[in-house]
């Protein structure tokens, strides 16, 4: 029991850690398309590793290569896109890749001790849902903010042009319209 929540807690910790600033440049298709290449057989070599075992062992090495496999795919995608939904999706995919290997764990596990431990990973899974959840409200409020911040000062420029005349207005106007993105 003692493992699975070190191992729990070590995996929503990586979670929570903001992704790398390698993460926030985009790769190019063919290191997108190499990584998924390298991703496809890390999983079969993490799938064949598992043959060998056998019962419930078997079932969590399966699951932790299957986990290992989603995530990668996640950072993969996040890597290449540099978006901030994708960035999200890390999060949301660690949090349930997580979940899934420790109620696996918990298989080996019988009566309440076994319930304990799947309401466990179910908290831990719901509070890093809730913290990717979080970092996307915020993210969506910062987005909102800069618009909001960039349409005042458009109004600001605007109202500046208004002291101006002829074509010196137009010029401002248009200067204006085209530093901030108005059409």
């Amino acid at each position: 029991m003692k493992k699975l929540k070190t191992i729990t807690a070590a995996i929503l910790c990586a979670s929570l850690l903001p992704l790398s600033a390698a993460f926030a440049e985009t790769i190019s298709k063919a290191d997108y398309k190499a990584g998924k290449s390298r991703i496809n057989a890390s999983y079969k070599t993490d799938k064949a590793a598992c043959k060998s075992l056998s019962g419930n062992a078997k079932d969590i090495c399966a699951q932790e290569a299957k986990a290992k496999e989603k995530i990668a795919r996640a950072e993969l995608e996040y890597s290449y896109s540099g978006k901030s939904t994708d960035r999200n999706k890390v999060l949301v995919v660690k949090a349930k890749s997580a979940y899934e290997v420790a109620k696996e764990r918990c298989d080996d596990l019988a009566g309440n001790a076994k319930d304990v431990c799947v309401q466990e990973a179910k908290a831990t899974e719901k509070k890093a849902l809730a913290d990717a959840q979080m970092g996307k409200e915020i993210g969506e409020a910062k987005k909102d903010a800069a618009v909001e911040k960039r349409d005042a000062d458009y109004k600001v420029a605007i109202e500046k042009c208004d002291a101006l005349s002829g074509d010196a207005k137009a010029s401002c106007v248009a200067a204006a319209k085209s530093k901030f993105g108005k059409n």
